[in-house]
């Protein structure tokens, strides 16, 4: 259900964009591979990856309702975060998707991105935190253990590779802007008031 409910959420946003944001998706186009000339077996491999990691993702849920474990504070915690985190990410979509319809030569620097230049990954990362705090306490054993962790670890790994990726990307398109300067200087790439601007050295981020 939330593995649904997320993949809905993404598809109806990517969907108006695509619609509505002729010149967003033109300047995307160029930015992001659309992965025609992969190799199938590739193609393959990579679903099946993220089907494991949609899977291991969601198990604290599961774990939970398997092993009969009551609703406690924290996993109302758990639940609240996560809905902090689908609030944050779609109010950032929504605020990057209207600003590049109108500057989509610019680097958006408004709303939640004042806060932090990922906002969008940010509000995935909580999400995820989220569904993994909600089961924390019916966990079991070292195999329910080690595949929450893992796909908690691994999701948030993927968003510091993208905020990686992102910033590569907007380093070359206004590497040369003062003013994209001055924001990538004073503005944390993804965890809000904690000093980190930068992770483009760390090359074993491969989001």
């Amino acid at each position: 259900m939330l593995n649904l409910r997320f993949n809905s959420r993404l598809g109806f946003y990517l969907m108006i964009r695509e619609m509505k944001s002729t010149s967003y998706q033109s300047t995307m186009k160029n930015e992001v591979k659309d992965g025609s000339h992969m190799n199938f077996i590739l193609k393959v491999i990579i679903w099946i990856s993220c089907a494991l990691l949609y899977c291991c993702e969601v198990s604290p849920v599961f774990f939970r309702l398997e092993n009969g474990t009551h609703t406690n504070i924290i996993s109302i915690i758990g639940a609240i975060i996560m809905a902090l985190g689908i609030l944050l990410e779609s109010v950032a979509d929504l605020t990057k998707n209207n600003f590049k319809k109108k500057h989509p030569k610019q680097f958006c620097n408004i709303g939640l991105f004042k806060i932090v230049r990922c906002p969008n990954y940010l509000g995935e990362v909580l999400t995820w935190t989220g569904v993994f705090l909600s089961g924390i306490t019916a966990l079991q054993g070292g195999i329910q253990w080690i595949v929450a962790l893992s796909g908690w670890i691994c999701i948030v790994y993927i968003m510091f590779g993208g905020a990686r990726r992102l910033e590569l990307r907007q380093n070359k398109n206004y590497g040369n802007d003062p003013e994209y300067q001055k924001y990538v200087k004073s503005t944390p790439i993804l965890l809000p008031f904690i000093p980190l601007y930068s992770v483009a050295k760390y090359k074993w981020l491969v989001g």
